[in-house]
């Protein structure tokens, strides 16, 4: 795929709906989800948890409701049948978008969300014991708000970062979610590949970011669900500037891009120059590729999750950049988990010792940043299976060539 040359009619004319066959989460898969959850609440001895409206709502129940001022969400016991809360007026229609069915405690208006919830535990046998308080993980994406009325209405309950089992679980994906996540990282790599070849000297960055939602929509996405574009400087900044750029030849060009379909995100990014690349570009670039190749090889099975960060920076250094977070370098984490939401546990960062696990998915994106000159994200994510790390989608092949 070369840079430049197509108009927009015709790169949008070269894509086509890559939608089909494509098998959203059922039924079956989200009880397995609950059932796993339970079983580690009982590994650790937590009595119940709460799963606020969201992604992990929606993750453990099928039940997409979006979060706000009013409570809604579900309890989950560590062992029995999981309950929802929500507002009275409010329970026809939860009911509606309920994948796994369970009862439905309803609050009236004027009424304590919060006390409601200590008496659905009740209820559910979660209480205190002479020895200790039950043990309640809440929701790690729940508002204060929430955790603070719960703690003030259940005061005999130990409250705790339900992330214990939420993150435990989201982060080991299924086979039908790698395959979902293949699929929309397959769709915006052809959406970089055709963003690629619209560019001309004087386009806009606004410009390319119409243009990548359109595309979006014409492999079968609702569009972008972000979209970075950044041209020459501006590029050094990892997540933009907040002027609209005019592309130049020499420039740089870096795009981050991703769409979300049945439930799940791509994120890549691409980097490479408008026109012939200098010397000083194509060092940067390959430094860059090598610190990517550098973390994806550090990536084995059992591994910490800050080994692969440390095996990135490794190579910058070795190349001159750095050290740590240092500019010229690297100013960020080397990657973060992916899947429902587009940052999501664990990260490849310093300090997160999670063992690298069947499952897992993470971007590999140990960016260089050069203040005042430009800067080079090379972003593609990988999945690990039981043998090691494997690529969703291959990185770039070169400075000249970036799709191969």
């Amino acid at each position: 795929m070369s840079i430049g040359g197509k108009t927009f009619d015709e790169a949008l004319a070269s894509l086509s709906d890559m939608t089909g066959g494509m098998v959203a989460i059922g039924r079956d898969e989200h009880l397995a989800r609950i059932a796993r959850a339970q079983a580690r609440m009982r590994e650790l001895d937590i009595d119940a948890i709460y799963l606020n409206a969201g992604t992990n709502l929606a993750y453990f129940t099928g039940t997409k409701w979006h979060p706000s001022e009013r409570m809604v969400g579900a309890i989950l016991p560590a062992d029995g049948a999981l309950e929802y809360i929500a507002p009275a007026f409010e329970e026809c229609t939860l009911q509606g978008f309920m994948v796994v069915e369970g009862r439905v405690n309803c609050w009236e208006e004027h009424e304590s969300p919060y006390a409601l919830f200590a008496d659905v535990l009740g209820r559910m046998g979660v209480v205190q014991s002479d020895a200790a308080p039950a043990r309640v993980g809440m929701c790690e994406s729940a508002p204060w708000f929430i955790a603070d009325g719960v703690r003030k209405a259940a005061p005999g309950y130990a409250l705790e970062n339900a992330a214990l089992v939420t993150t435990f679980c989201r982060a080991r994906k299924s086979p039908a979610e790698i395959a979902l996540m293949q699929r929309v990282k397959d769709m915006t790599l052809e959406v970089h590949k055709a963003a690629a070849s619209i560019l001309y000297e004087g386009i806009s960055t606004t410009e390319v970011e119409e243009f990548i939602a359109r595309a979006h929509r014409k492999v079968g996405a609702p569009g972008s669900y972000f979209c970075i574009v950044l041209f020459g400087e501006a590029t050094a900044y990892p997540h933009g500037v907040n002027y609209v750029q005019k592309l130049q030849r020499g420039d740089m060009v870096l795009i981050d891009t991703g769409c979300k379909v049945m439930g799940y995100i791509s994120d890549i990014t691409r980097s490479y120059v408008f026109g012939e690349p200098t010397e000083r570009q194509r060092f940067v670039w390959n430094a860059e590729k090598a610190a990517q190749a550098a973390a994806f090889d550090a990536a084995q099975p059992g591994t910490p999750c800050r080994k692969v960060d440390e095996a990135a920076r490794a190579s910058l250094v070795a190349n001159g950049f750095g050290p740590g977070y240092k500019l010229p370098g690297l100013p960020h984490r080397t990657g973060h988990g992916i899947g429902m939401d587009i940052h999501e546990g664990p990260y490849l960062v310093g300090s997160d010792e999670t063992p690298l696990d069947t499952g897992m998915c993470f971007s590999n994106e140990p960016m260089i940043c050069i203040p005042g000159e430009f800067g080079i994200r090379l972003e593609d994510h990988f999945y690990m299976s039981a043998e090691g790390p494997r690529w969703f989608t291959q990185p770039s092949h070169s400075i000249e060539k970036p799709f191969g």
